[in-house]
């Protein structure tokens, strides 16, 4: 019950306070791996694993500190509540949503442009919000679900290697000249994190909206995509939203041509909106599950 406690008070510290606006500990944990990267880049996997040790590794085992402490709890709904991302999205949506009720593309492209790594100077309506649902779907995931199974899973020092490898996987987790070998422990550690909680993800969003229909996305068309986390989770997510996205988009200047996700009509500037609210309705479903979980463990411990 404990556990359930604690992700609940990190939602709430997330919805009233939002990201810190001064310094977030991701963002400064990414300067320092931008640092590290200047110094010690070399093109290759070994290079690359020695990498992402000496940077995971210390701030996961500095995570374990507060479970000593007679606070420990409190410290650990802080830290949570810093690697959930919930409020920070349906900012950034917000803003790419408001752009586009007000028929202002360039503004709408711009704050897309935040969210997405393609390239947006040339999306129509249309294309601004299918990549703005792409990747509230998406990063439901990465800033949310996964943090909360890994924190139900391994306590604080789970999500924080959890987070710190999703933040290099984003940084080098590409298949172009510099980072196909640098950034592949980046990438398959991510991997490997995120197989479970992207299935539960997908599931949540089944039971949150329209389940069958996504279900069916989530089997026929999740393993199509490039990625094997992200195609379940935006599968499922388009699925039960009735909403078409993939197809093909422009990154670095390449056209490339991604498999089709989904079912129903292209998703317009109100499917910005029911796609954070997909969000919402899963994460009560998670509530509820930690909460009854968390009651009949203690019940069955009492006993």
């Amino acid at each position: 019950m404990t556990t359930a406690l604690v992700v609940f008070a990190a939602l709430v510290l997330d919805a009233c306070l939002g990201e810190p606006r001064r310094f977030h500990p991701l963002v400064g944990f990414g300067r320092l791996a931008q640092v590290l990267e200047r110094r010690i880049y070399i093109d290759s996997r070994a290079r690359g694993v020695a990498v992402v040790l000496l940077l995971v590794a210390p701030f996961t085992l500095l995570a374990w500190l507060p479970q000593w402490l007679p606070w420990g709890a409190a410290l650990d709904a802080l830290l949570l509540y810093l690697a959930i991302g919930w409020n920070s999205l349906g900012e950034h949506a917000g803003r790419v949503r408001n752009a586009l009720t007000a028929d202002d593309l360039p503004a709408a492209r711009q704050r897309v442009g935040f969210m997405v790594s393609r390239d947006t100077t040339a999306l129509d309506h249309e294309g601004v919000a299918k990549a703005t649902v792409e990747s509230v779907l998406e990063n439901g995931n990465d800033a949310i679900f996964g943090a909360i199974f890994w924190f139900v899973v391994a306590g604080a020092p789970g999500v924080v290697l959890y987070r710190l490898a999703n933040t290099l996987d984003a940084m080098w987790g590409y298949r172009n000249e510099r980072y196909l070998r640098f950034g592949w422990a980046a990438a398959r550690l991510d991997d490997v994190l995120n197989f479970v909680p992207a299935r539960l993800t997908a599931l949540g969003y089944a039971v949150a909206g329209r389940f069958t229909r996504a279900l069916r996305c989530w089997h026929t068309q999740g393993t199509t995509w490039k990625s094997p986390n992200a195609g379940p989770v935006m599968a499922a997510g388009a699925g039960s939203l009735g909403v078409l996205i993939g197809g093909s988009a422009i990154y670095h200047g390449v056209t490339q041509t991604r498999s089709p996700l989904g079912e129903g009509h292209t998703p317009d500037a109100h499917d910005i909106d029911r796609a954070l609210r997909l969000i919402s309705r899963s994460l009560v479903i998670w509530l509820l599950v930690l909460f009854v979980g968390g009651w009949l463990v203690d019940y069955v411990t009492a006993r």
